[in-house]
């Protein structure tokens, strides 16, 4: 076959021309611009770093005010307060020697402390500077006052508190005598007179769960909570169109407002009134068993005041109709206590369409008593000791309260690092803390109860400050969800920016090494 090859002839492609073209290779990067990329990514960083991170900090971040968790929590563990009573007693001895009523206090003494089975709660016996004269202090629980008689005996003043004990002449010790039966018996009347006291002082600062006494467990649970104001509500129901209208204002001011004022100290109250026509009660029977008092109040027809601003309401029913409560075949009973709730007095019909003062004597007295039981008051003594009991009762229930919110508080702080704590909450602990002390330093004072009380609503206004609680509903996942797709966007270019200027620096500085090695060989 003949050549094609000739001076005519189309010249041979050579076979590199048959490869496909190679993409065209990017200009060099000027060593300018490389400092300028790596300063504008540097630049970014610092912004990132040193600006924006701390306002992000700053803005976001929950506030949370220092407490004295430690200490909250010794006071809800019993470590920082020791709770102690030692009651002062005042021994008028009348017109006894020194010698002998110094030989009758000491003795007493003794007998009293081998009675005490209650650390806590002491009494201790002075003698007034003037035994002649009145010996009663305002700082003295209690006044013993001797007098001369034929036998020994003794009496509690329904007034004051005064405790008048009579002794035969030849009952007085010697000064040399190691024991004396006036003593003993001195010491038995002040020990029963305070007794409930105790038992009551003991169940509350007690770890057990329930006392053994029923009279304690009673007690502890017909008793209203512990309130600077209660409401008092008077009610009169009747079956039919009369009476209609009852002097109550009347009867309130003369029956039982004396016993609102003395609980002044301790409480305060507000009053209101109604009546309410034809109301039928729950239970038709003329005699009333224990069963049937359950059943008798009509809370879905009677229309019962609720509470009042905030403050616990007492339920005071007069229901006039032919009832009466049969304890037993031979006696009945005309009102019974509801517990932390009120009371119900059944009132035989009067004539007329008008109840007098007089008629409402019996039901106001018998709310009287029951008032003091609704709120804690001893069942036995004279009326000033049981307030002063109370007034004690009352202090020791809310320092047990308070140290008992205080550490709820604590462990809540402790358990819940996200949680904020504004600074009204550390204010209230601090002033909850303080009264706390002054309470505890001396909790047989009238006031302690004060201080116990400011000590208590501090404590809860601190725990139940709404802007704390909110934050337990806003979880950390849902600042998650709402971060990332703004961060997102942002954050990648910054990242993979960093990167590659690393890796271009560790490769320049891998080309430096190997230049430096190559003229080192040289």
């Amino acid at each position: 076959m003949a050549s094609l090859e000739g001076p005519g002839a189309p010249p041979v492609k050579a076979a590199q021309d048959d490869a496909p073209p190679s993409p065209p290779q990017a200009p060099p990067e000027k060593p300018s611009d490389k400092r300028r990329r790596s300063l504008i990514i540097l630049s970014s960083w610092i912004i990132v770093v040193l600006l924006g991170l701390p306002i992000w900090w700053k803005t976001t971040s929950i506030y949370r005010a220092n407490l004295p968790l430690s200490e909250m929590i010794d006071w809800a563990d019993g470590k920082a307060c020791k709770p102690s009573f030692s009651l002062q007693v005042a021994l008028d001895a009348g017109g006894l020697p020194d010698e002998a009523a110094q030989t009758l206090l000491r003795l007493t003494q003794g007998a009293l402390d081998d009675l005490n089975d209650f650390p806590a709660h002491q009494l201790r016996l002075r003698l007034p500077p003037d035994s002649s004269a009145d010996g009663t202090a305002p700082q003295d629980a209690l006044t013993v006052r001797l007098t001369p008689g034929d036998s020994m005996s003794a009496t509690l003043d329904s007034r004051l508190p005064v405790l008048s004990v009579a002794y035969p002449p030849d009952s007085i010790p010697p000064p040399t005598s190691s024991a004396s039966a006036l003593a003993t018996y001195v010491a038995s009347e002040l020990h029963a007179a305070f007794s409930e006291e105790q038992a009551i002082l003991s169940y509350l600062l007690s770890s057990s769960t329930m006392a053994p006494e029923s009279s304690k467990k009673t007690r502890t649970t017909r008793a209203f909570r512990y309130s600077h104001t209660y409401h008092l509500t008077f009610s009169l129901f009747t079956s039919g169109p009369a009476p209609s209208t009852w002097d109550i204002d009347a009867a309130i001011a003369s029956y039982m407002q004396p016993v609102l004022d003395v609980l002044s100290l301790i409480h305060n109250f507000t009053v209101d009134t109604q009546v309410q026509l034809y109301a039928a009660p729950g239970v038709q029977s003329e005699d009333l068993s224990k069963d049937d008092l359950t059943s008798f109040i009509n809370a879905a027809e009677w229309p019962l005041s609720p509470s009042i601003g905030g403050a616990p309401t007492i339920n005071f029913i007069i229901y006039m109709g032919n009832q009466t409560v049969a304890l037993s075949e031979s006696e009945k009973s005309q009102s019974w206590l509801i517990p932390q709730w009120g009371a119900v007095y059944l009132l035989p019909p009067t004539p007329g369409s008008h109840v007098s003062p007089d008629a409402l004597k019996k039901p106001l007295l018998a709310f009287s008593s029951h008032l003091l039981s609704l709120l804690g008051t001893p069942e036995k003594g004279s009326l000033p000791l049981r307030l002063s009991a109370l007034a004690r009762i009352r202090s020791a229930d809310l320092l047990i309260r308070a140290s008992s919110t205080l550490g709820a508080l604590a462990r809540l702080s402790l358990s819940l690092p996200s949680i904020s704590i504004p600074g009204s909450v550390a204010d209230g602990v601090a002033k909850s803390l303080r009264h706390l002390s002054i309470a505890c330093a001396d909790l047989a004072s009238p006031q302690a109860l004060e201080h116990a009380r400011i000590a208590e609503a501090e404590a809860e206004r601190a725990f139940f400050e709404k802007s704390m609680v909110g934050q337990l509903y806003f979880p950390d996942e849902h600042k998650v969800a709402v971060y990332m797709p703004l961060l997102g966007p942002v954050g990648v270019p910054l990242v993979t920016g960093l990167v590659r200027e690393i890796r271009e620096w560790l490769k320049r500085r891998k080309e430096r090494a190997a230049v430096a090695k190559e003229k080192k060989e040289t």
